[in-house]
């Protein structure tokens, strides 16, 4: 059943048009995923439906007794009201009046929130927009719009969220650029691209296949378009005289052709890389700790970061994520320990707040301030050049900061922060607000970006894209170390709760057996490390970062030599082989961190 239709729908700001004669609709049980680059109108298209703007012309139509509930970007609170009072305020019915207030709650500690007296003046706004979010699940509404409800959610929370809409009962419309979250909970995607709405009964995967056919469908009549038009150019050339009905119909049909738009490529986010020198030393933490409120938040912490570290760190929020990364950065001192930052090391900080942007200020003026030219691996660029990388467009470019969208602000922001040509990157939260094209350009610069990533992100696709070893904070003092990115992480603690299940289960079995014979069966062996695999356990780490240094010196020196086709081939040779080992090494380094797991499980009894 078709519960909402939007029907030839217009909109602009000014000059701007953001949707022209665009249409779409929704039926029921459906829950859409609405992508877009930043700036093209997707809070906007949301608020129409939510019947808080009003379009230039078209009309929204919702089946009749439907009822909608929004979670705008940023929520609004009475003042003075409590955590508790603000998420039930507008949600208590007849039905619900003695279960409402336990549901919240419920609802509350799965996302962080436990006081619940607390005044919301005094919340962040973070834990604003997961109350705004709470308050929107209880509405239990026909129609839910969601305005980016992912950010601020760490994974755990992600997760949680992503359980209750997919089992939520009425239909969906939210925007996020969450890859694994659109892939999980969407059925439908609809794409707003230059003023028009497009519209795919699939997920983020499914519709990643279908624009690509869409637009090679588009490149084939363009292609068709132009060998007519050749062939109608040469009739036109030799002199055709227009005294035939049929004479006058062809060249009408040229002149109509000739004047048909082609399709509009899709702008890309395209990058040199932009970065300094990176000297030997890079930075070194050892054995830093950090107590802060009452609560120590990582102990004894040593790492050396090598040149083209990949790094993700992950954890609940609040646990220490930021904290570290500012230690890191020289900002703030740890309690113990030292850090040392090598004199070459140059940070760039894309950081969650966008701090000292002026609404006044023109785009352009804004990264000037940081340089009128950077030096990248294609040659120097100016800032005019790099702003239009970053979809800024020349007349865009003389706009002023505060008509832009907050997509569009942190893009800015992440162009401000490469001008500065750093060769250590620190991104925290980089994901916030940021389109899926952005998204995926930026993971490809990452790729030959020559220097340290160093990453606090919950977006899962993004960590598994980029990082290429985690550190998370898994609520003891002593943060995990784990190769590969956050899949590779998730099926380790996957993996280590199955043991922990099968050895409880055994050491129930076990006590059993021993209460019914008064011993311990026979059989059971302690488990212990080997001389040789204790040796192995030792070194692995060390062995398995040698070995990624050398594949990525290799691919750096086959660029170096594609013309001389032995040297190449030496190297293609040399890097199957160490790409074999590494192999080997990982399932080798998986093996042994399970035993030791076990081991450590072993003797805590």
């Amino acid at each position: 059943m078709n519960i909402l239709t939007v029907d030839s729908l217009t909109k602009a700001y000014g000059e701007r048009k953001v949707f022209d004669n665009a249409s779409f609709f929704l039926q029921e049980g459906e829950k859409a995923g609405i992508i877009g680059i930043n700036g093209t109108g997707k809070s906007t298209l949301l608020k129409i439906i939510a019947g808080i703007e009003s379009p230039d012309s078209g009309s929204v139509i919702v089946a009749n007794n439907y009822t909608m509930k929004y979670l705008p970007q940023t929520p609004y609170f009475e003042p003075g009201i409590t955590v508790l009072e603000a998420v039930v305020k507008d949600n208590r019915t007849e039905e619900n009046q003695w279960t409402i207030e336990s549901d919240a709650k419920a609802m509350l500690d799965r996302l962080g929130v436990n006081n619940y007296d607390e005044i919301c003046d005094h919340l962040s706004g973070g834990q604003r927009k997961r109350l705004s979010l709470v308050s929107a699940l209880l509405a239990n509404a026909d129609i839910l719009l969601l305005d980016e409800p992912t950010n601020h959610l760490d994974v755990e929370m992600s997760s949680w969220l992503e359980d209750q809409l997919r089992n939520y009962r009425g239909s969906i419309i939210m925007i996020t650029h969450d890859r694994y979250f659109l892939d999980s909970v969407a059925n439908r995607i609809i794409e707003i691209d230059k003023g028009s709405i497009y519209s795919y009964q699939e997920n983020y995967s499914g519709f990643l296949e279908k624009k690509a056919l869409r637009e090679d469908i588009a490149d084939a009549s363009e292609r068709k378009r132009q060998s007519i038009l050749r062939v109608e150019l040469e009739w036109v050339k030799r002199g055709a005289r227009a005294r035939t009905t049929k004479q006058k119909a062809r060249l009408e049909r040229y002149e109509e052709m000739k004047n048909e738009a082609a399709p509009v490529k899709d702008q890309r986010v395209e990058m040199g890389s932009v970065s300094s020198r990176l000297g030997r030393t890079t930075i070194v933490l050892e054995n830093i700790s950090k107590t802060y409120d009452g609560k120590t938040l990582f102990k004894n912490f040593t790492y050396s970061f090598g040149k083209n570290d990949r790094l993700g760190i992950v954890g609940k929020n609040g646990c220490g994520k930021s904290t570290l990364l500012k230690i890191m950065m020289g900002e703030l001192l740890p309690d113990e320990g030292s850090v040392l930052i090598g004199p070459t090391v140059k940070i760039g900080y894309f950081e969650q707040e966008i701090k000292n942007m002026d609404p006044e200020q023109r785009v352009i003026d804004y990264i000037r301030d940081e340089a009128e030219f950077v030096e990248t691996e294609d040659g120097k660029i100016s800032a005019a050049r790099l702003l239009e990388r970053f979809l800024f467009k020349g007349e865009d470019q003389y706009g002023l900061i505060g008509k832009l969208s907050g997509g569009e602000k942190r893009r800015l922001f992440l162009c401000r922060v490469l001008m500065s040509a750093p060769n250590v990157l620190v991104l925290d939260e980089p994901t916030n607000d940021l389109d899926i094209t952005t998204l995926t350009v930026l993971e490809d610069y990452l790729d030959i970006f020559s220097g340290i990533v160093i990453a606090v992100s919950h977006d899962r696709y993004f960590l598994d894209r980029v990082v290429r070893r985690i550190f998370a904070f898994d609520g003891s003092t002593k943060l995990m170390q784990s190769e590969g990115g956050y899949t590779d992480y998730e099926n380790r603690i996957k993996a280590k709760e199955l043991l922990e299940k099968e050895s409880n289960q055994n050491n129930h079995s076990m006590e059993e057996t021993k209460s019914k014979t008064g011993k311990v069966r026979l059989g059971e062996k302690k488990l212990k490390f080997t001389y040789a695999e204790q040796k192995e356990y030792d070194t692995i780490e060390a062995d398995i970062s040698k070995l990624e240094e050398r594949i990525e010196e290799i691919d750096k020196e086959m660029l170096n030599c594609t013309s001389d086709f032995v040297a190449l081939q030496k190297l293609t040779d040399e890097k199957e082989e160490l790409n074999n080992i590494l192999a080997e090494k990982m399932d080798r380094w998986m093996y042994l961190e399970d035993l030791a797991a076990r081991i450590e499980e072993q003797n805590k009894k």
